[in-house]
């Protein structure tokens, strides 16, 4: 029987030389989505905020931040190796004030140089749903929730399994296989996929209907204030559409 998606299989992953090539050139040529740009803009207006972001890979939103004028920065990812390829950008543009914090987000408690309490969070491009297991999501939450100040924004992006026909048609084929047992055995839960990506590494994701994730928050002490898929937000670039499948754009707030 294989064995079960867990996090080591996406650590490794993303360490992949594969998925390592495909992060960094998005962060040296995409930065920011225009999307992302208009709701960090409205919901982070403080330039001087202490900003925790999460999955930060390899710089895209972090240097993109950065760009904006934020200059308090904390930037995490458990890939060691796209880490490296971080720190080397920020190097490269000078931006020598950002922290880079090898680190899981589930267990966020056991990393020291994450004491302070943070103004604003952001898990961009579905990095919170790449951790497999639900338990394991809402743990990454109540983590980010223990850093965060009250009323403290946290932004973070998912795909929607109810946003189109195609995409409810697929789901209902895979609700009857997981009914049969004919499920890819790797998968951990209903809505996980594990597939080879398009630049040759392999890619975990769970995608959540809009349910779980209001059910998500609520259980892990966040507010929704705002979700939109992203095409109702802002008209993304054809090389930002190439990279990144559509998909729906979270605001909570920490109660």
């Amino acid at each position: 029987m294989s064995d079960k998606i867990s996090a080591e299989t996406v650590r490794r992953d993303f360490d992949d030389i594969h998925a390592v090539l495909h992060y960094t050139r998005a962060a040296h040529h995409l930065g920011l989505w225009a999307s992302e740009r208009l709701l960090i803009e409205r919901f982070f207006p403080d330039r001087t905020a202490c900003l925790l972001e999460l999955g930060c890979g390899a710089g895209r939103v972090t240097l993109g931040l950065w760009g904006l004028g934020y200059r308090h920065l904390t930037a995490v990812d458990f890939s060691g190796e796209l880490l490296e390829q971080a720190r080397s950008l920020a190097a490269e543009r000078g931006a020598t004030d950002i922290t880079f914090i090898q680190a899981d987000a589930t267990r966020l408690h056991e990393c020291h140089p994450l004491g302070d309490l943070y103004n604003g969070a952001i898990f961009a491009f579905n990095g919170l749903m790449q951790i497999p297991g639900r338990e394991n999501r809402r743990q990454a939450l109540r983590e980010i929730h223990r850093l965060c100040q009250t009323g403290a924004p946290l932004l973070f992006t998912t795909h929607d399994r109810d946003d189109a026909p195609s995409e409810r048609t697929r789901w209902a084929e895979e609700a009857a296989r997981w009914a049969r047992g004919g499920q890819d055995p790797r998968l951990v839960e209903f809505g996980d996929r594990y597939f080879a990506d398009e630049y040759g590494g392999m890619t975990f994701i769970h995608l959540p209907d809009r349910r779980e994730i209001l059910d998500d928050l609520a259980a892990t002490g966040w507010r929704p204030i705002s979700d939109s898929m992203r095409r109702d937000i802002a008209i993304e670039s054809r090389v930002v559409r190439e990279f990144s499948d559509e998909c729906r754009i979270w605001v909570a707030q920490k109660q």
